[in-house]
Order: C-alpha cells, then sequence, then structure tokens
C-alpha cells in the first residue's frame, strides 16, 4: 500500500532530511519550507521512525482539500478514507492551526474535522458512539491561505527524543540540530571529535551515532507500533534492518570536557543510555585549558547565546576565547552555532561556510572552518 507521508523540520533542515529519505529508500520526496514529503509503504513508515535523524515526527498525509467554509471544512474532510486507518475502537483527538484563512477560529475547526471524522466512521462501522479506549490516532490539521491539510502522526513524542536524555544541562541543544551539526561537520567513524563545552553530552553522542550508524530510534517506541493497522512483523523486520546496518570497525574517538561536573555526569549517564560511551572520553576542564593532543580533529561546538545583555558580553568573551584555542591548522575542521551576527568578528576569522539554522525560535547560523 502506497501512503503519503509529512515530515515537518527545523527551517535549514530540509535538504538534509530529503538526502536522508532518499537514502532509506523512500519515493517521491519533495522539499517544501519548513518539510519534507515522500511516499512509502508501512515498512517506509517504520523506517522513517526508527531511522531519520533530522526530522521532528512522520505523519501520513490523509488528504488536501480548499476551504473556506465550515460546510466545506466539513464536506471535505468527511470524504477522507479515515476507515483506513482507525479502528472503532480508536482514539482520534484533533489538533491544528490557522494561518491567514477565512476558517481562523481553530476550536471550530477542531470540533468540525473531529465531527466529521465521526460522521464518516459512523457511517463504516454501523455504530452511533465512539468509547477511544484503543491507541491514539492523533489527528493534525494545517490551514493555510485556505488550504486544508489533514494529518496523522505517526511518532507519538518527537523524533527528537531518543531516550537517552532524561536529564539535560542548562541551555541543551535540540538532538536533530545536534545530529545536522555531525551531518554538516561530514563526522566519520575514523574521526577524532571535540567538544570543549559539551554540556549534557549530546553533539558528541549524536556524533557517535552517526559515525556509527545506529539508527536514533531503535530504542524508543512511536504511536502507530500499537496501531493494529500496522502489523507488529514490520517494526519488527525494521528494527532488525537498522542493527545489522550498524558499523561494527569503527574507529571513533571522542573528547568532551565541561567546566561543570555535575553536568558532566549527566553527560555519562547519557552517552551509556545511548550505548555510545565506550566512545567518549569526558573530563573536567575549562575552556582556556583546552589543548588538544591529537593531530587531527573535528570540533562541534554550541558555546553560549548570552540572550541577556551581561550574558552576552560574557558569550563574547568566549568567542573571542575560542578563536585564540581553536588554531586554524592542516587536519582540523570546527563546527559553531551561535545567533550572533557578529561571532565572526569576535572569533576573529570568517567562517569558510556558513549554514542558517534554527535552534528553536533562535534563528543561528553554524559556522564552519575547515581550511
Amino acid at each position: 500500500m502506497k501512503i503519503n507521508f509529512v515530515i515537518p523540520c527545523l527551517l535549514g533542515l530540509e535538504k538534509l532530511i530529503a538526502d536522508e529519505l532518499r537514502a532509506l529508500g523512500a519515493e517521491d520526496v519533495v522539499s517544501e519550507n519548513g518539510r519534507v514529503l515522500f511516499s512509502g509503504d508501512e515498512h517506509m513508515l517504520a523506517r522513517a521512525n526508527i531511522c531519520c535523524r533530522y526530522a521532528e515526527r512522520i505523519q501520513i498525509l490523509v488528504g488536501t482539500f480548499a476551504a473556506k467554509s465550515f460546510e466545506e471544512l466539513f464536506q471535505g474532510t468527511k470524504a477522507l478514507p479515515w476507515e483506513q486507518w482507525i479502528g472503532k475502537t480508536d482514539a482520534f483527538p484533533v489538533k491544528g492551526y490557522s494561518l491567514n484563512s477565512t476558517l481562523f477560529s481553530v476550536r471550530d475547526c477542531q470540533s468540525i474535522i473531529k465531527k466529521a471524522v465521526v460522521e464518516r466512521m459512523k457511517q463504516t462501522y454501523g455504530v452511533s458512539w465512539f468509547d477511544e479506549t484503543g491507541p491514539i490516532h492523533q489527528i493534525q490539521f494545517s490551514i493555510m491561505k485556505d488550504q486544508v491539510s489533514l494529518l496523522l502522526d505517526t511518532s507519538g513524542y518527537g523524533l527528537h527524543k531518543r531516550g537517552y536524555r532524561l536529564e539535560a544541562g542548562g541551555a541543551p541543544i535540540k538532538e536533530t540540530l545536534a545530529a545536522s551539526m555531525c551531518c554538516l561537520a561530514h563526522v566519520r567513524e575514523y574521526h577524532t571529535l571535540y567538544d570543549p563545552m559539551c554540556g549534557s553530552g549530546t553533539l558528541l553522542i549524536e556524533g557517535a551515532l552517526l559515525a556509527n550508524n545506529i539508527a536514533p530510534g531503535k530504542n524508543r517506541s512511536f504511536a502507530a507500533d500499537r496501531w493494529e493497522q500496522i502489523p507488529q512483523d514490520v517494526w519488527l523486520q525494521e528494527r532488525e534492518r537498522a542493527i545489522d546496518l550498524e558499523r561494527k570497525d569503527s574507529r571513533l574517538t571522542a573528547y568532551g570536557s565541561d567546566i561543570d561536573a555535575a553536568t558532566l555526569e549527566l553527560a555519562k549517564a547519557n552517552a551509556e543510555r545511548a550505548g555510545v560511551a565506550q566512545y567518549i572520553t569526558f573530563e573536567q576542564r575549562d575552556l582556556r585549558d583546552f589543548a588538544p593532543q591529537t593531530e587531527k580533529g573535528t570540533l562541534l561546538c554550541n558555546p553560549p547565546y548570552g540572550e541577556r545583555l551581561m550574558d552576552l558580553r560574557e558569550a563574547e568573551k568566549i568567542y573571542r576565547l575560542m578563536g585564540e584555542k581553536f588554531l586554524q591548522k592542516h587536519g582540523w575542521s570546527y563546527t559553531i552555532i551561535s545567533p550572533s551576527e557578529d561571532f565572526e568578528i569576535f572569533f576573529g576569522r570568517k567562517a569558510d561556510k556558513r549554514r542558517k539554522l534554527y535552534n528553536g525560535m533562535i534563528r543561528c547560523q553554524v559556522f564552519m572552518y575547515y581550511k
């Protein structure tokens, strides 16, 4: 069965996700601002959830249509094949948003869509009441310029929640964004990674997962793995496939340091849960004492942003110190994320390449140095 999917994503990650999907075997991959569309079967549904590193969630695109009135919204929703995905005991809550559209009341749209799905399923199942005690099939709607998209979320918790980070230090970077930085830095299984302000270890952990081709979602559950519409064998086979593709001959070495001892303990625990502790050495150290001993290195860093004035001045001092410590020499690359428009000035040199990305709602740039 061919299924149409949508992946919502952080702005700037569309191409990375599209390339990843093609490598996974997805069909009809198309990038748009803030989302990527593709198609595949039930195996691709499971595979994308288990293996996608940069996506926020995997949604089934049930249908699209234009609607400027509640009647059009009702009839358009009712015409879609909801029974293909939702059983007579399944739960199907509705949520969504409306932007620049005639139908601007989210609460009213939510109510109309719910009513339309119920009416469709009443006719299909021949029942007058749905107790919704079964697995959750979250319906999500987006209405933009009077164009309605209706989707079913297959992921449950966002895909950035890998399961290894039960606690995080201050200002943690999202796992999907950390993985994206590792991709942009071209992290490989023979590299030596560094993060001298590692916090709870996310960048190094995601680097180790990427370098060893360990599927980020192999140890977590998803909303759709409880759906009767997706055979359990599909999930079992896709998890086994992911494990078979893990790299067994990795030479990766990683070093994480931070000034805060408590945060380092979190990082160690996170690395253990992620199954990559054997690749990473953590130690308490100030950035001023950063002095790597290896000839080559791939450094990833998410320094403090300094959103308040006093913190901003401290952040600028750190950027200057980074410029002094991160030497420009053969065999080294530096990939640093920052929202500062003046980062290069404080760092002391122009980046060889820059990439715009969002860290949550904060517009940032990834500054890459490799020459």
